[in-house]
């Protein structure tokens, strides 16, 4: 077992990647245009009208404790990039193409907060800022720049600020969502002795904040919290506080980096509660038994608002086409989720180019336009933007990995947390 858990370790660190060289950015002509107008559009920062060119910057993690998530969902973009520049996907209007302006921050916020001065001239807002900690930090920025910054974040924080807009069900719904399935699993709430392993921020604020409050509503006992740092490696000591405690479900709100060893050091104890993971804790590569031997996930399931590789949704097949012609690209969760903001994103330029107003402000007011997108037929239910404090969803579903298939079955359909419900009548009294 020593092996296994160091094979374990090994593997998780391994999820990170090198830094690759920065490609240099591409020079934005908005001004210029502006002052030698081609047409009736109204263009300010990263857009050349000339050359029907918009530039998007993406502030990725593809070195970092994050890189698991954020080397697929760096892919994801520069997928959707592809097909719109490869003409005929109706997704634009003709002519017009898209530039990734890049940045590697390395799940770092001063690297962020860095990157962001880099590009934020260049470009007519961020496709990608990944990770909570690393997106806090550049909501003041954002705001002084009117630029729209798309999170890859589920964070409750990310919807209470106009510029930073989530898709999809928050990590609070997710770990609300995953008590009420636990308490149903277990048979009932006195069957249930509760605890939480999550990150020291605002991720993990979600995580903790939604689990306790769903705990109350039920009658669940809390019984252990236990923190984790990102890039932390020894779990010895979190998982023998949860196993001294008795707890029999556990909800992870962590990164992959952390979950692949926190179940494998729990299984070398021979401690096998149910551990619920939320959307971050998992990356596909966890399929692979090379990564991680399968019996590990043996009482793992997934809390997720977010739709999956091959799931039953219209637009899935198409997507599995696409993908199918790029080869490089990384078949993964991620990249997917990436894909699906993506959509959102070019949805709302497409607006903003056909009402010839493709500044900031025209951008923001565009995307605040949509009231009812399924990107493509992507998402899992329609996704409104119009509404501030932005909730874009609040179902949520359970799954359990098929390991050797690669694939996931449901075990609990979408549903709204029960203390939701329970808020909103409250609050209609």
């Amino acid at each position: 077992m020593r092996r296994l858990l160091g094979g374990l370790l090994a593997a998780a660190l391994g999820l990170t990647a090198c830094k690759k060289e920065e490609p240099a950015a591409p020079k934005s002509e908005g001004s210029q245009s502006q002052s030698q107008p081609v047409s009736d559009i109204k263009a300010d920062k990263g857009v050349d009208l000339e050359k029907k060119v918009v530039y998007i910057g993406a502030l990725n993690d593809e070195s970092g404790p994050g890189a698991a998530i954020g080397k697929p969902f760096a892919a994801g973009k520069r997928l959707l990039v592809r097909q719109v520049n490869a003409g005929n996907s109706g997704l634009l209007p003709d002519g017009w193409k898209l530039e990734l302006v890049e940045r590697d921050h390395a799940y770092n916020p001063q690297n962020a907060v860095q990157a962001y001065s880099d590009i934020h001239d260049q470009v007519l807002f961020l496709g990608t800022s990944f990770g909570t900690p690393n997106t806090l930090p550049l909501r003041d920025k954002l705001a002084a720049d009117n630029m729209v910054a798309f999170p890859a974040s589920q964070s409750s924080e990310m919807a209470r600020n106009q510029f930073t807009p989530p898709i999809g069900a928050s990590y609070k719904m997710e770990a609300m969502r995953a008590l009420d399935w636990a308490v149903e699993h277990a048979g009932g709430a006195d069957k249930v002795k509760a605890a939480i392993v999550y990150q020291g921020d605002d991720y993990g604020k979600d995580g903790i904040e939604g689990w306790t409050e769903a705990a109350k509503h039920q009658g669940v006992t809390v019984v252990a919290q236990q923190t984790v740092a990102p890039g932390q490696k020894d779990f010895a000591a979190i998982v023998t506080a949860l196993q001294q405690s008795g707890a029999n479900y556990v909800l992870l709100t962590v990164l992959p980096s952390a979950s692949g060893p926190i179940l494998g050091t729990a299984a070398q104890l021979k401690y096998m509660p149910t551990w619920i993971g939320q959307t971050a804790t998992w990356v596909d590569r966890f399929f692979d038994p090379k990564v991680i031997p399968p019996p590990v996930f043996t009482n793992f399931y997934w809390v997720t608002g977010l739709t999956y590789w091959g799931d039953n949704v219209p637009g899935m097949k198409d997507f599995v086409t696409l993908h199918g012609q790029y080869q490089d690209v990384p078949k993964d969760f991620y990249t997917l989720s990436s894909y699906v903001q993506g959509r959102v994103q070019v949805e709302a330029l497409k607006k903003a180019l056909e009402s010839k107003d493709v500044t900031r402000a025209g951008y923001l007011k565009a995307l605040k336009g949509i009231t009812s997108t399924t990107a493509g037929g992507m998402a899992a239910e329609p996704i409104d933007l119009s509404r501030f404090p932005y909730q874009t969803a609040v179902s949520v579903r359970v799954l359990k990995p098929v390991m050797d298939q690669g694939t996931w079955k449901v075990v609990s359909d979408y549903t709204k947390p029960k203390a939701l419900d329970a808020g909103a009548a409250k609050a209609a009294e």
